[in-house]
């Protein structure tokens, strides 16, 4: 669980926040996982997080909670789960609407909802329906979500209130330019939505909105649970130069970062948040 206890260099105590009301961000698939740890670090930087669930309604609620005793300013931020699938284009534009009424504006999407398939096996074995499963979710969703949040702030030219103006965070994998053979729906995917982060960053960069790409490596979570001991025996190899598992505290704390405004000439920047993994070597 990320610590939220050490001192804060948040975005309630930078001269460029809007005091009232707070930044509010959106976060897919934020009630678990990477998603929770990253609505736990925006809450404890003084964000009203809209905390976007799939099914599991009380693991949302258990967010909520978490992010309200981390905040610094709990009367005013507001933690509001807001059920949608991604993959459906009906749910994406409800999950805009609900955000914007439940939170009266929208200052950064986090696209980082994401599935594995459900069962690895090797691609010669691969069926069609998992891969156009995955693609839906994890490519034509955030893809599209983002081209909705886009537009909305294209046509209504609202006001932002974080630094250096409006922000989409894409929350990739190490698979998007590492092979993998026994899931290379999941791979293909990512590889998908590197580029969309890419084309974003580039049609937006002019408007003041700012595009991101957080690409994480071996991450302790549900998704990496049911394969701990491949991955337990590849930290041990020396795969990864940092020797241990990211944490969603980890991603939590660069996506902070960017919401913060601390990379404000980065647009289309891609940061590996991996321990060392993908460091070319000899």
């Amino acid at each position: 669980m990320p610590n939220t206890s050490a001192p804060r260099s948040s975005i309630e105590n930078r001269e460029s926040k809007i005091e009232n009301p707070p930044p509010s961000v959106l976060v897919t698939g934020a009630s678990r996982g990477l998603g929770r740890g990253i609505a736990l670090q925006l809450a404890a930087a003084g964000c009203s997080v809209a905390i976007n669930y799939a099914g599991n309604r009380a693991a949302a609620d258990e967010t909520a909670a978490l992010c309200r005793a981390a905040a610094p300013r709990p009367d005013a931020q507001r933690f509001v789960p807001i059920q949608a699938d991604i993959s459906s284009a009906a749910d994406r534009r409800r999950l805009v609407a609900e955000t914007l009424s439940a939170l009266g504006s929208l200052d950064a999407l986090v696209n980082n909802a994401g599935i594995a398939p459900k069962i690895r096996v090797d691609i010669t074995e691969a069926t069609e329906e998992s891969f156009e499963h995955l693609i839906r979710t994890n490519l034509q969703g955030p893809y599209f979500l983002t081209q909705t949040v886009a537009n909305h702030w294209l046509a209504t030219r609202p006001a932002c209130a974080i630094p250096g103006g409006f922000k989409i965070i894409y929350v990739t994998s190490t698979s998007a330019n590492t092979a993998s053979v026994s899931r290379g729906d999941y791979c293909i995917s990512k590889a998908g939505l590197a580029m969309a982060a890419q084309l974003w960053a580039l049609r937006l960069a002019a408007e003041n909105i700012q595009v991101i790409e957080l690409r994480p490596g071996i991450m302790a979570t549900d998704m990496t649970a049911a394969v701990k001991g491949k991955y337990d025996r590849f930290l041990a190899d020396g795969n990864v130069p940092q020797n241990r598992w990211g944490t969603p505290e980890d991603v939590g704390l660069a996506v902070r970062a960017v919401i913060e405004g601390r990379l404000p000439f980065s647009t289309g920047a891609v940061i590996p948040i991996d321990g060392g993994f993908t460091l070319r070597r000899l």
